[in-house]
């Protein structure tokens, strides 16, 4: 961000303060009209996103930071340790170059080796047993021993053991007479070596454990927009907290450096990268009129924050939160 956006941006947050101190807290539902919704809905909305979402849960945040118009146990939504597994650009160079297909496959993108629609390869045909060339050999004829060569066997082995089972009991040693050798020597070095060999064996294992950034999502309500407004807080692959302008490495180059600010969390104070809500409220509108053209009905408002995770996922894609419905 250049010095005159950030300026901008900080003039702005100033005056967005102000008018929230004085303007009226919306109590109209007008989110299939306009898109936004006042806070009782944007309370519904996450009740309804956290029973079907558990990871999502409800914050109370700092009681200094707590806004009246919401209840002091709903003030955010969040959900922790979200995976991001690649950066937004190594998914952004594949975008476009899908093969979509027609007629009854409306909707659907063609499958292919090359995970862009290359599908012009004829898969390999897997080879019957008979035509690969294998054979399996007949089982081989058993070998047959006779009464007269069993009973001898068995005689000779009766008279080599009978000395043996004869022998005193005074020849067994007792375990008592026995010195623990394992008190007087100390450690085995042999056991030493079993412990060494694990312990490296787990530092492999560790080794080839995929680690990745992880981020801590919030969802808060904006009262100048009138509609919900996501914050981003992340860690590296070590679990230290990330640097905000790292955060951009994440978001769809469309987005950021425009639409996505630092600014301190107003339930934390914490630096985190959120999403300017400023367009929220249009883009809301033209998903519900898309929901209500295709059903023939506006979608209940206790779905808003559904649809509204779907659109920040065009944002974030490579963050993998979750806001599916349950089945």
């Amino acid at each position: 961000m250049s010095v005159i956006d950030a300026l901008k941006h900080s003039v702005h947050n100033v005056f967005k303060a102000g008018a929230e101190s004085v303007m009226r807290t919306r109590v109209t539902s007008t989110f299939v009209e306009k898109g936004v919704v006042t806070p009782e809905e944007f309370v519904l909305a996450g009740d309804f996103l956290v029973a079907q979402c558990p990871t999502w849960a409800w914050q109370s945040g700092d009681a200094k930071c707590q806004k009246p118009y919401l209840p002091p146990t709903k003030q955010f939504l969040v959900t922790k340790n979200v995976p991001c597994r690649e950066r937004a650009s190594a998914m952004e160079k594949f975008a476009g170059r899908e093969k979509h297909l027609e007629g009854e496959d409306d909707g659907w993108v063609e499958a292919g080796g090359d995970g862009m629609g290359g599908g012009d390869d004829d898969d390999e045909d897997v080879p019957d047993i008979e035509m690969s060339g294998l054979s399996v050999s007949p089982p081989k004829t058993p070998l047959t021993v006779s009464p007269l060569e069993t009973q001898s066997t068995t005689t000779d082995e009766t008279q080599a053991e009978t000395p043996a089972s004869n022998a005193s009991s005074d020849d067994i040693p007792d375990m008592d007479d026995f010195v623990d050798l394992g008190a007087e020597e100390g450690e085995d070095e042999a056991a030493l070596a079993v412990v060494s060999g694990t312990k490296k064996t787990e530092e492999d294992s560790e080794a080839h454990i995929l680690k990745t950034r992880t981020y801590d999502l919030s969802i808060t309500y904006d009262k100048y927009y009138q509609t919900p407004r996501v914050w981003l807080c992340g860690y590296d692959e070590q679990y230290r907290p990330l640097d905000p302008e790292k955060t951009l490495q994440d978001i769809s180059a469309e987005h950021a450096r425009k639409t996505v600010t630092i600014d301190p969390h107003p339930h934390t104070g914490t630096p985190s990268a959120s999403i300017h809500p400023c367009k929220h409220g249009a883009v809301m509108k033209k998903l519900v009129d898309n929901a209500t053209s295709n059903s023939g009905e506006p979608p209940i408002v206790e779905h808003y924050l559904l649809v509204f995770l779907k659109f920040i996922a065009s944002v974030v894609p490579t963050i993998e939160y979750d806001y599916t419905l349950a089945i």
